[in-house]
């Protein structure tokens, strides 16, 4: 198509993780659009341009394919794509401080206010500016206040429109969202902008799905969706703990109170902790948030759900070191899956993270295998490259091994030959199932020492 047929030039500045799959979408359901997606890191552009894309996820190279160089560019050239564009979508990264004011809770915007910047020294034309990274509440605020310091008597309106796609089904979610969210300042040329975003969304998805609300409201919708989700798996886990204290089992609580229409049985999987991108982040903003505002129990409440989830991953670790004799020193355990959940490549905030150091901190020789995350996992343990072992294949992982450690739900790990893998391994040999998948009385029964979590031990000696 040549360039005067499109009817819109949309641009995303972060090619990651929310940027990329969703542009892809917008482009592949809207080839009238021209959609272009910039990212300074050309080695993260080279591999959307290519059939090795920078992220894992299911049917995402499908989609890529459909609209690659029709309608779907991907580039490096920042100050070109800005000018031409009518609306700019916002995905960077925005992880949380690690210094300062509010480190370790508040979002580190200097990426997003260097993007700010940017549009306003480039643009040469009215522009909507769509926040699609997760921000802290009023960050939209803070943004039309930088763009509207223009000499060039330009107008900026912002919308929010935050992403609430679950990594391993985005594209599903993508295609066929619960809902899309979309707010703005309710003025006239505010609700005409908001009004452009619907109209692109609606090309696929019934209007009755697409949600308008104002700024803020979108805003803290976000923090509060992904609290709320990580409050259940925290509410679960907790329980967890005290199943296995008292002999209970922590699937059959789940899928009794899950019956309860009140409450539903989503999110209701015991296991070693949640991790991702933005569970732990999103929770620490809305804490950060609530204590600014003087709302102190309100962010010790939220603060809780992370709290517990620290405590699970501990215990896990602190289970296997019991087991063992009360040393993993010199033992070679081996970790299947070091995603932080199946079908992604993403190791942010993983539990297989947490527990690889603290086996690290004990001396254990610890063999990381996982189908998709092994080039991530040695980004994010490059300080311990020379002592971990990495083995995409998990039978070679395994073998010699004094224990698996289960952290990552593949369908792969439900599949393996556990005989053969029983038959290679030190003895005694224990797994400890971080995401009760496997099915745990055939494990005992080949020799195993299973330990599940928030389920009786199934053991062949006496616990001390």
């Amino acid at each position: 198509m040549s360039e005067e047929k499109f009817t819109k030039r949309i641009l995303c500045i972060g090619a990651g993780y929310v940027g990329g799959p969703t542009m892809a979408m917008i482009a592949a359901k809207c080839p009238k659009y021209k959609v272009t997606v910039v990212d300074i890191n050309e080695d993260k552009i080279n591999a959307w341009k290519s059939d090795e894309l920078p992220i894992y996820e299911p049917g995402l190279l499908e989609v890529v394919k459909q609209a690659r160089g029709r309608n779907l560019f991907f580039s490096t050239e920042l100050e070109k794509n800005i000018k031409e564009s009518e609306i700019i979508f916002v995905s960077v990264n925005t992880p949380t401080k690690t210094f300062g004011e509010g480190a370790g809770k508040s979002a580190d915007l200097q990426y997003w206010e260097k993007c700010a910047r940017d549009i306003r020294g480039s643009a040469e034309s009215d522009k909507i500016i769509v926040e699609k990274s997760t921000l802290p509440v009023k960050t939209a605020i803070a943004m039309e206040r930088i763009l509207s310091e223009n000499d060039k008597g330009l107008h900026f309106d912002i919308v929010s429109n935050p992403e609430f796609l679950a990594e391993g089904t985005a594209i599903r979610d993508l295609e066929n969202p619960d809902r899309v969210l979309i707010g703005s300042k309710e003025t006239e040329s505010g609700l005409k902008a908001r009004e452009s975003i619907v109209e692109i969304f609606a090309n696929w998805i019934p209007r009755d799905r697409l949600i308008t609300s104002n700024l803020m409201s979108a805003e803290l919708s976000k923090l509060v969706a992904n609290s709320f989700l990580a409050q259940r798996i925290s509410s679960i886990n907790s329980i967890s703990a005290l199943c296995e204290k008292v002999d209970a089992d922590v699937s059959e609580v789940a899928f009794a109170i899950g019956k309860d229409s009140r409450i539903g049985n989503r999110f209701l999987n015991a296991s070693v902790g949640f991790g991702g991108s933005c569970f732990k982040k999103d929770i620490l903003n809305l804490v950060y948030l609530c204590e600014t505002f003087g709302l102190y129990e309100v962010a010790a409440y939220w603060e809780s759900v992370v709290k517990m989830n620290d405590y699970q991953q501990n215990r896990f670790v602190q289970t296997i070191n019991s087991a063992l004799f009360n040393t993993v020193t010199n033992k070679r355990i081996a970790l299947f899956g070091f995603a932080f959940k199946a079908n992604t490549s993403d190791t942010r905030e993983s539990p297989a993270f947490y527990v690889t150091k603290k086996l690290m901190e004990e001396k254990a020789h610890v063999v990381i295998s996982d189908p998709k995350a092994l080039k991530n996992a040695k980004m994010d343990l490059k300080g311990f490259n020379d002592l971990i072992e990495y083995e995409e294949d998990p039978y070679k992982a395994a073998h010699k091994s004094h224990a698996i450690a289960v952290l990552t739900e593949w369908d792969l790990y439900r599949e393996l030959d556990y005989e053969k893998i029983y038959k290679e391994m030190e003895k005694p040999a224990f797994i400890f199932d971080g995401r009760n998948i496997l099915d745990h009385q055939k494990l005992f029964e080949i020799g195993f020492n299973v330990y599940p979590i928030g389920k009786p031990h199934l053991i062949h000696f006496k616990e001390v």
